[in-house]
């Protein structure tokens, strides 16, 4: 995959402590999970309710000095950030070819003995009728754990609480994911999506 931040020894070093020091001042702490971090995996990324979840996205990987490559509709990579996202990890993708973006990232997987993909789980900061299904689809077709990524706004935490190996079973895994963030709560709860999947 393409360099970016995390490839620079120095400066990622230097944004890990800069981020702890930073979260320690403003009363934020990060968690990670019990069990050793895999090398390839699924970052799920809720609750996405407002621009700010992108800097804490950063906090969390900074924080757990994860490199981790992120996902975002291809507006966003116009000059003159274009270049700057991408080295911050960022993958342009069409929003309106999802089946096709799933397989690629799949692809990109299984070339790889270690990646790491972030996914906001609801695909926007406004309120939807459901979640998106590309992360959960990701992870089964490339065979690898989901990572509960989230923020926690009223708690003041953020980070990766558990690791998931989804079974295929949506009705099952659904269940358990609703189960990890039902105390999650964004900056903006109003415009927090409901935690259901279209089946497919």
């Amino acid at each position: 995959m393409k360099y970016t931040v995390f490839d620079t020894p120095i400066l990622n070093t230097s944004l890990h402590y800069i981020t702890v020091f930073i979260l320690k001042v403003m009363g934020w702490k990060y968690v990670g999970p019990d069990e050793e971090f895999p090398e390839k995996y699924v970052i799920a990324a809720a609750p996405h309710t407002t621009n700010w979840d992108f800097p804490v996205f950063l906090a969390v990987v900074f924080s757990l000095r994860i490199k981790s490559y992120w996902m975002g509709k291809k507006e966003l990579f116009r000059w003159p950030f274009g270049a700057f996202l991408k080295w911050l990890g960022g993958i342009p993708v069409e929003r309106s070819k999802s089946q096709n973006m799933v397989s690629q990232i799949v692809d990109v997987f299984n070339q790889h003995d270690k990646f790491v993909l972030a996914v906001q789980t609801e695909g926007t900061r406004k309120k939807m009728p459901r979640w998106k299904t590309g992360f959960y689809h990701i992870a089964c077709g490339a065979k690898v754990p989901l990572g509960f990524g989230f923020n926690d706004f009223p708690s003041k935490t953020l980070g990766i609480g558990r690791l998931f190996m989804p079974t295929g079973d949506i009705d099952h895994d659904i269940k358990v994911i609703r189960e990890f963030y039902a105390d999650k709560v964004g900056k903006y709860p109003e415009n927090y999506s409901e935690i259901t999947f279209t089946k497919k």
